[in-house]
């Protein structure tokens, strides 16, 4: 594959034989970025599970202590007061039935769905459209609750839901490359707790085999896996 200049650029300043520390790949990927636009700052995990059993399944969220970089768009399956406390925290799109008609017809300009229990009944019904986008609301996740408005607001305000992947892999985004380092490494900090603490009990052997750091459109940037802590000095500053 041909790759552009700016492309092959970022890419001569990695060594890929080596794997570089949290805080040096935040650098790298900041430099590194290939795109006009503010692009975002995205980790990809190779896990050490099965997925294909359900004790193996790694799935979760995390609220993301600086944002993501932009207002994720939701819509929210609610009725009554719990349509107008989803509307009052900022949700993008709120209905029932109607919704539901639009999502059938092919409407998914959304970026996160939550829906109150009453009506999973019938959101159930596009499981094969949602499900495949990773937008079906699920509780543990936190996406099926009486408490809309809370869920918007996190939404909202930086969560990110993540889950393995048919090969044990798994995605997040960090943030935006225009942020500081200091931000983007909070988030990956945060983010990688989460999954470390979810590690299913059945998983044997090592549980994160592969960390890559990446910008949209930009290189990969190979991160050591057992570098999950420790980012920060004493007065809270990066460090390699």
């Amino acid at each position: 594959m041909k790759r552009r200049k700016a492309y092959r650029a970022a890419d001569e300043q990695i060594d890929h034989e080596r794997l570089y520390t949290p805080v040096e790949a935040v650098t790298i990927a900041k430099s590194g970025q290939v795109t006009k636009f503010d692009p975002t700052v995205e980790v990809a995990l190779r896990l050490g599970v099965d997925p294909r059993k359900q004790d193996q399944m790694v799935r979760g969220t995390v609220n993301l202590p600086n944002g993501t970089g932009k207002t994720a768009r939701v819509l929210v399956f609610a009725t009554g007061d719990r349509a107008e406390e989803a509307r009052a925290a900022g949700a993008d799109f709120v209905g029932s039935d109607d919704l539901l008609e639009r999502i059938q017809g092919g409407f998914l300009d959304f970026d996160a769905v939550v829906a109150t229990p009453d009506l999973m009944g019938k959101v159930g019904r596009l499981g094969r459209v949602l499900g495949p986008r990773g937008l079906m609301p699920n509780p543990k996740t936190g996406t099926v609750t009486p408490d809309v408005g809370r869920a918007v607001t996190e939404i909202k305000g930086g969560k990110i839901e993540f889950r393995t992947d048919r090969h044990g892999n798994l995605h997040f985004i960090i943030g935006k490359a225009s942020f500081d380092s200091k931000s983007l490494l909070e988030n990956y900090a945060a983010a990688i707790d989460e999954v470390v603490r979810l590690k299913p009990s059945a998983a044997k052997g090592r549980y994160l085999r592969k960390v890559t750091f990446t910008t949209t459109m930009g290189p990969g940037i190979p991160v050591d896996p057992t570098k999950t802590r420790g980012f920060f000095d004493e007065e809270g500053e990066p460090v390699a």
